[in-house]
């Protein structure tokens, strides 16, 4: 399905990004996993990819950092040649009630969700305008769409990647390039297996679809989006999610 392409997977190393890597090699494209800590975790991906016979490197780089991303997409496409599909994954959160919520937290959150999506955006646009294709894949969270407490940071900077997902499909919808936006709802990650059973069984009840979601959910909706099979879809937002934002 994507044989020939090449994707880059911001947050790759773990979770979400590293099944949407996986998935994503798995259907014959060749694979960028982007980290910025997680040295070892991301090479454990992507030699996983590898022993699977599919095409993987890493690449360090913090997505927050502008200039540092734009050598990044500079040296991927000195190497490949092009990039096919950008899947901007990379998350922090910094939980915390809003009275109590430092302006470092608050930035620090937004810098990397948010932020991090324009400057990958914002330095593959020459290329994917050049290309006149191209797929665009923001995650995004049901956070951004319902809201959560203890969450205003998280929330905000994953509505403002909604807002992000519209505005630059405008742009570049003329030219042949899809942009579109994923929102995992409650999926079965480390961050959720640290919670107590109780607080699980709590949030496992308020999704109609009674059961928490898999990260393989997610990559399933993300191989779509960057398949042919999507072309006719952009500025969309899609709520992976059991029915929580329902």
């Amino acid at each position: 399905m994507l044989e020939n392409k090449v994707a880059l997977v911001t947050g790759a190393s773990r979770g979400i990004g590293k099944e949407i890597a996986l998935s994503l090699a798995k259907e014959g494209a060749a694979v960028i996993l982007n980290y910025n800590g997680s040295k070892e975790k991301a090479e454990s991906a992507a030699e996983e990819i590898r022993a699977a016979g599919g095409k993987a490197e890493t690449y360090q780089c913090n997505v927050s950092d502008f200039e540092a991303c734009g050598a990044m997409i500079q040296d991927l496409i000195k190497q490949y040649g092009k990039i096919d599909i950008l899947v901007n994954n990379a998350g922090i959160t910094r939980d915390g009630l809003l009275m109590k919520m430092s302006e470092e937290d608050f930035d620090a959150v937004l810098g990397t969700n948010l932020k991090g999506a324009f400057n990958t955006i914002r330095h593959m646009s020459r290329y994917f305008l050049k290309q006149k294709c191209g797929k665009i894949i923001n995650i995004s969270s049901v956070s951004g769409i319902l809201g959560n407490a203890g969450q205003a940071n998280y929330s905000a900077s994953k509505a403002g990647v909604i807002g992000l997902t519209k505005s630059v499909a405008r742009e570049l919808a003329s030219r042949g390039i899809n942009v579109n936006a994923i929102a995992p709802g409650f999926i079965a990650t480390d961050m959720v297996e640290a919670m107590t059973e109780d607080a699980k069984a709590k949030m496992t009840d308020a999704i109609p679809l009674k059961r928490i979601g898999t990260t393989k959910d997610i990559a399933n909706m993300a191989v779509f989006l960057a398949s042919d099979a999507s072309d006719y879809i952009t500025g969309q937002v899609f709520a992976v999610d059991g029915g929580m934002s329902i």
